[in-house]
């Protein structure tokens, strides 16, 4: 570990879950219209072969984790769930009747929020009306997020009956005084208990979510909980960093300020202890903050450069066409993104008026496209080129100009028309990304609104 790397290129940036990032969308211009449009086309040149991608958005929980950046609603009132299903399942077929074609789904994903807070029989309804208005293809990734703390036998029967076979718990740390900082506190046991029920249930690729950078959090604890997480091999671990953005309403980040967190050196030595760890575990670093064993079809996406990036995050299915279902969802027609409304009240009034509920997205133009695969690739295969002269834009001298500094860093490796990120860049990833992010480059935000890259 260098540490004058870390404080020369420990600065905020993007994570790059999408290009443009949500921050620099064009939202002036966009249009309900102009969305719709940019999904039929997408979705008309790719559904009968490479099919759709589903996400599914259950943004309520019982207690509010601090760590946590995502859309949601706190509540114990569970009388909410069936109103949210059922509009959830008249969003859909809004989408399908506007598409005016049954969608090939070739992956969905239940993400949150607390998933696990439904109950299976409500979860069950979803399901089958999903199923009823799409159409899951022969081959389709089905995946879940589980709470341990509330991830059922009964919830995975469920979800193993429809043929999910993927699911990921969030983890974050064993250490009692962080899970009492960030508000999640669940014993190791817990842990155990589902992953092995998930195993008995039939599920081939259980992934835990570890952050390192939490409040209070030491190399000390990182070690104990990558022991810990060993002792049960989980096929994925996702192993990030936790991005403190307090200025973000809802999150509940204030309860802990920066003298609470491991400095930048420190975080960086938390990363590099557990990312030694896992490859000594049996573990293949698989993309930005990703390991998997080599069992796993992420591992293999991987060694065939397939893997894909979207806002579901590392995934095997390669599709165009992205739906987002329920409040704060994402969707992506590869030549735009839309966002629907963030409020559930505001989410559900939309769609009972028959109105597909987005309220802000971008509409790509031909420099974002070409920038968009590079970063993609940045990300998913740490690499990039532009042989084919389709991926040359204006700028990229410019940007070849900012590389040379990473390279001179050993970060990056650049060829006559490619780069290539060493492995002592890999951690820098999201810094090689930078360069190519013309939004940004032009327009440099005057107040912090990413979070730090180290």
């Amino acid at each position: 570990m260098n540490s004058s790397l870390i404080a020369k290129y420990n600065v905020a940036g993007p994570r790059y879950t999408s290009y443009p990032t949500v921050p620099y969308w064009d939202n002036n211009s966009f249009s309900l219209k102009r969305w719709k449009a940019s999904l039929k086309k997408s979705f008309d040149e790719t559904n009968s072969t490479n099919g759709v991608s589903l996400y599914i958005h259950l943004p309520f929980c019982e207690s509010m984790c601090t760590f946590c950046g995502c859309h949601k609603r706190i509540t114990k009132n569970h009388n909410v769930e069936i109103p949210y299903i059922e509009s959830l399942i008249a969003e859909f077929k809004l989408y399908k009747d506007f598409l005016g074609e049954t969608p090939n789904i070739k992956e969905l994903h239940i993400g949150g929020g607390t998933p696990t807070f439904f109950k299976p029989e409500n979860i069950t309804v979803l399901l089958n009306a999903i199923s009823r208005i799409g159409k899951f293809s022969n081959y389709c990734e089905l995946s879940f997020e589980g709470h341990p703390n509330n991830t059922t036998k009964e919830h995975l029967k469920m979800f193993a009956s429809f043929k999910f076979t993927r699911v990921s718990y969030g983890v974050q740390d064993y250490n009692l005084k962080v899970q009492k900082a960030i508000h999640r506190i669940q014993p190791f046991e817990n842990v155990k208990n589902v992953t092995e029920y998930s195993r008995a249930e039939g599920f081939t690729s259980i992934g835990h979510d570890i952050i390192f950078g939490l409040p209070y959090q030491t190399i000390e604890d990182v070690i104990n909980t990558i022991n810990k997480a060993i002792t049960l091999m989980p096929e994925r671990i996702a192993f990030y960093s936790y991005a403190h953005v307090p200025w973000i309403k809802g999150n509940g980040q204030r309860g802990y300020n920066e003298k609470d967190l491991p400095t930048a050196t420190q975080k960086r030595l938390q990363y590099e202890k557990g990312k030694q760890m896992l490859l000594e575990a049996g573990y293949f670093e698989i993309g930005m903050d990703h390991f998997s064993l080599s069992t796993d079809s992420l591992y293999q996406a991987h060694k065939n450069k397939k893997l894909h990036r979207n806002f579901m995050g590392y995934t095997v299915t390669n599709t165009k066409v992205m739906i987002g279902l329920g409040a704060s969802a994402i969707s992506d027609s590869w030549y735009g993104f839309a966002q629907n409304e963030k409020g559930v009240e505001s989410y559900k009034s939309l769609v009972n008026e028959g109105v597909i509920p987005v309220f802000r997205g971008h509409i790509l133009n031909e420099e974002d496209l070409i920038i968009r695969k590079h970063i993609l690739n940045l990300m998913c295969k740490f690499e990039t080129s532009w042989n084919d002269a389709t991926l040359c834009f204006n700028e990229l001298p410019d940007v070849l100009i900012k590389l040379k500094e990473l390279e001179k860093d050993g970060l990056i490796k650049i060829e006559a028309k490619s780069i290539y990120v060493t492995e002592k860049g890999k951690p820098f990833v999201r810094n090689v990304c930078l360069p190519f992010d013309r939004r940004l480059q032009r327009n440099k935000p005057e107040t912090q609104v990413f979070s730090m890259t180290v």
